[in-house]
């Protein structure tokens, strides 16, 4: 589907969507629970129905309404329904699970779509070997059998979190205790202290023993909890850049005190020169004076990538990106896929394997950009594109995790039309 976008001025009011991060979590938690949860705040993205899926798959009973799920969790593993699991694109679903799944003692298929099973999942496949499990991967499936042990683990802490957070949800149903120490340097800390947060509401407990050592006590048990999912601050970026390079609107529906990663965008708006104004609520980002190039490090929040390029691309001097190394192994490689589409709106943008440096310009494109199937590309483009104009193919993309996207955009004054 192709998109065409019409330089048009932004104003009035959004409300951004449920965390995806916190409602995979939630999820996961409530379907490991004996007894009935309910998830408030819930916004059926690709990736999210995935996720309620492949837990029906394990045994939860899990009922759909429009914005809530209600989730009777599982007793115990024995109630597994399938052994193939199809994760679609989502890679927090497909890390998160291969642990879980791997109690059920069953010998168990995961498979994805388009780029999934060539991320690398190295990490897994060396914690299944060292215990004698069976893990296959090949570019059509993974295939596992035998449940992880518990024991002393130690991981990269330069490799996704999904991996540790994945852990963290399986070794406390163990019968002994286990620790994972994570080597330096460590990255997405974040994203494990969000793990920690979601499984203490649900009474499960993870204890730092040190800055690089998680203790999980064995035998615990989910309890069920009733939990309304935050708003996402991954999905507020497009809106707070949008704010910075269009017009500002005021923007609803966050947690200020949330302990998500991509919260950083708040301070990198101001770093840009942005005034970040928090009121009754409401966020309103303005840049009256002007933007200016910034340094950025995307450790803690690689998934803000594409869109600080679009913050830069309309930004006075060189911004410089660290630590980008992470956007190579996403939906697309992000960092060549930016360099390709702001090209053509005349922003060169230089790279290394892990750095990023933007030359703030900018002008109407001559031709169309494309979305390389990643739907936080195309969402990037389009905030450029609502001050230029321009048309984005494969816009379909954005329903992997924000369906209303596009309806939003609108809902603010950017005018949309759209093509087969």
């Amino acid at each position: 589907m192709k998109a065409v976008i019409r330089p048009s001025k932004a104003y009035g009011s959004v409300k951004i969507p449920p965390s995806k991060s916190m409602a995979h979590r939630a999820i996961i938690c409530a379907a490991l629970a004996d007894g009935e949860s309910v998830v408030s705040n819930i916004d059926y993205s690709v990736d999210i129905s995935t996720t309620i899926d492949c837990m029906r798959k394990l045994g939860a009973e899990i009922e759909c309404s429009e914005t809530e799920v209600k989730i009777r969790g599982i007793k115990d593993f024995d109630g597994i329904k399938d052994t193939h699991i199809e994760c679609n694109e989502s890679g927090s679903t497909l890390r998160f699970l291969i642990p879980l799944f791997s109690l059920t003692g069953r010998k168990i298929t995961f498979t994805g779509k388009n780029r999934l099973l060539k991320r690398p999942q190295k990490i897994y496949e060396e914690i299944f070997a060292g215990a004698g499990l069976l893990f296959e991967q090949t570019e059509e499936k993974i295939e596992i059998q035998g449940a992880l042990p518990a024991k002393k683990y130690t991981l990269s802490g330069g490799v996704s979190s999904q991996f540790i957070s994945g852990l963290l949800f399986t070794l406390p149903l163990l019968k002994e205790d286990s620790t994972i120490n994570i080597l330096p340097p460590f990255e997405s800390r974040s994203y494990i202290d969000l793990t920690i947060q979601m499984m203490a509401k649900f009474g499960v407990e993870i204890m730092w023993q040190d800055e690089l050592t998680l203790y999980i006590r064995g035998g615990q048990k989910y309890i069920a909890h009733n939990e309304t999912v935050e708003g996402d601050f991954s999905q507020f970026a497009f809106f707070g850049v949008l704010s910075a390079v269009n017009s500002p609107v005021e923007i609803y529906g966050m947690n200020p005190e949330s302990l998500q990663g991509d919260k950083q965008i708040l301070q990198i708006l101001s770093d840009f020169g942005c005034n970040v104004n928090y009121k009754d609520g409401i966020y309103k980002v303005c840049a009256e004076n002007g933007l200016k190039a910034a340094d950025i490090d995307l450790k803690n929040c690689p998934d803000l990538g594409p869109v600080l390029c679009t913050l830069a691309m309309f930004s006075k001097g060189t911004t410089h990106i660290d630590n980008a190394n992470r956007l190579r192994i996403k939906e697309s490689d992000r960092i060549l896929a930016m360099q390709s589409e702001c090209a053509k709106m005349d922003c060169k943008i230089e790279a290394t394997e892990n750095e990023m440096f933007i030359n703030g310009g900018y002008s109407v494109p001559l031709q169309p950009l494309d979305g390389w199937k990643d739907h936080r590309i195309v969402m990037a483009c389009a905030v450029a594109l609502s001050v230029l104009g321009g048309e984005i193919n494969g816009c379909e993309a954005v329903s992997k995790s924000y369906p209303s996207f596009f309806e939003d955009l609108e809902k603010v004054g950017i005018e949309v039309e759209f093509y087969d």
